[in-house]
């Protein structure tokens, strides 16, 4: 290895900056380039009318990767971020006769099923989250805290002790079939489906194997205080603490590579110098070394994603705003009269949902949290939401007309209405991305949030892993291995750092 090698990291999403923390705790220099004026990447911050809301990630689950992260850079999680763990993970509604919560305790949850559904479908809940624990337990050594493998490659790593595992995972089955298979009451097949949406992906397509978010939540879902976008800023500071570099601002024009190995960076600076780098991770959208945005040197280090194979785009509405009726928590989530249709438009005919789902993030219902107060008083005044409703990622197809998204916004509100909700929704307090402000803020995805979709048996191991096609080169961020996702963008910036580790030392 170099007497200190040098790094460059493009992009200071949590993938980067995981990757920083443990390169930088290790002696490495490292330097950070992040075209967006503070880092986060996808967790950002915005505000309106005087207000910070989150408007990207709003989950923090896998407690547990975050713990690893801080100790290896000798930092505590519990000393450096204020976290509050949730009683209830999320409320649900369809109209406005009930809704649905979902609770930290398991046994409360059945309770709450029951209640609502009747007909046993809190025993088939209990026995759907066992199944989901197994899968998690299944994949979580061999394949979540691990590089790329592909089918045969798990197989070997899960090995005979583990085969019995295997029979949960359900590869060939769809997500739908297996709640189809599990739950009779239909709402719940929309509640647990929705896990796919967490992976940019529709549930009629994507593997029952994504029923393991059920268990990574009922884990627990935790509240950050001041909102997720301080896990970046914290994870910014623990790795200037640790002597790398982090510069806002500055965009990475080109990647340059000479026989076959990566030699430097460029920055989209008139006239820029190139930076000279022992290795480059990238913690961009993977299809951008694809489309040429880094440059020929690069560009077949990677294939750009196809635009069939793109996960979920998103409309989103960062609110500032007053609100009456249905009692918001957190995390609430108000479901379309037909889940089939809504996903057959985005994905096959690549159109706005006719009637959307719609999840809001109330981000000063800190009270709601705990079960001392699951009905505590809405806030006096105005209160920050986000509004996200599912969209197709054609951003850069010029498609989505503004006309289309003012029809989907009236029916986003319509639906929140039925269910008794209502939004004095003001222009002035108002601010809205859609797949076109996606994909300029993270260009070569058309918007997509989650890298490729997660459709198909084989969509697992279609991501790329930690070390692109051309040496020096490494990858890391939500659209790699293992998935999508704040926990996984962090533990895909793990694996990046220790290839990088590894490579630098057999040089």
């Amino acid at each position: 290895m170099p007497a200190q090698p040098r790094v460059a990291i493009i992009g200071a999403g949590i993938g980067g900056l995981s990757a920083a923390i443990l390169l930088a705790a290790r002696g490495v220099r490292v330097e950070v380039y992040e075209r967006a004026p503070a880092p986060g990447g996808k967790m950002r911050e915005v505000n309106v009318a005087g207000a910070d809301i989150d408007a990207g990630p709003t989950v923090f689950t896998m407690r547990w990767v975050f713990e690893e992260l801080f100790a290896a850079a000798g930092a505590d999680l519990e000393s450096e971020l204020g976290l509050t763990k949730a009683e209830i993970i999320a409320r649900h509604a369809w109209d406005d006769r009930g809704y649905l919560d979902l609770y930290a305790d398991l046994e409360r949850s059945a309770e709450a099923i029951e209640a609502f559904c009747g007909g046993g479908e809190g025993e088939r809940f209990l026995a759907f989250s066992e199944g989901a624990r197994k899968v998690y337990e299944t994949l979580k050594e061999p394949f979540i805290r691990s590089a790329k493998t592909n089918p045969l490659g798990l197989t070997a790593r899960i090995g005979r002790a583990g085969l019995g595992g295997m029979f949960h995972i359900k590869p060939y089955s769809t997500l739908w079939q297996a709640l189809t298979a599990q739950f009779q009451d239909p709402r719940l097949r929309q509640l647990f489906g929705r896990y796919a949406t967490y992976a940019g992906s529709s549930p009629y397509l994507s593997p029952a194997t994504l029923m393991l978010i059920a268990y990574v939540e009922q884990e627990g879902v935790w509240l950050v205080h001041g909102g997720m976008h301080q896990l970046a800023v914290t994870m910014a500071r623990i790795a200037r603490g640790l002597g790398a570099q982090i510069h806002c601002g500055s965009e990475v024009a080109e990647i340059v590579a000479k026989g076959g190995r990566v030699q430097a960076i460029r920055l989209a600076e008139h006239d820029a110098t190139p930076v000279a780098a022992d290795a480059v991770v990238v913690n961009a959208d993977a299809s951008a070394l694809g489309s040429g945005l880094f440059g020929a040197h690069v560009r077949k280090a990677t294939a750009a994603t196809r635009r069939r194979d793109r996960s979920l785009s998103a409309l989103t509405w960062k609110l500032h705003a007053t609100t009456s009726g249905f009692p918001l928590v957190r995390h609430s989530v108000f479901f379309s009269s037909d889940y089939l249709d809504e996903f057959e438009r985005i994905f096959a005919q690549r159109q706005l949902p006719q009637e959307p789902t719609v999840y809001i993030c109330a981000q000063d219902r800190d009270a709601d949290l705990h079960a001392a107060a699951p009905h505590g008083p809405a806030p006096t005044g105005p209160e920050r939401l986000l509004l996200l409703v599912n969209a197709p990622a054609d951003g850069d197809q010029g498609t989505i007309s503004a006309s289309a998204i003012e029809v989907c916004r009236d029916r986003t509100m319509r639906l929140l209405e039925r269910c008794g909700l209502a939004i004095d929704y003001r222009e002035d307090a108002a601010e809205f991305t859609g797949p076109n402000g996606f994909d300029r803020l993270f260009p070569a995805t058309g918007g997509a949030l989650y890298g490729r979709a997660s459709h198909g048996w084989q969509a697992s191991f279609s991501r790329p892993g930690a070390r692109a096609k051309v040496k020096g080169l490494y990858l890391a961020g939500g659209s790699t291995h293992p998935g999508a996702g704040v926990p996984m963008a962090a533990l895909s910036g793990r694996q990046a750092a220790s290839a990088v580790l590894t490579d630098l030392a057999g040089l």
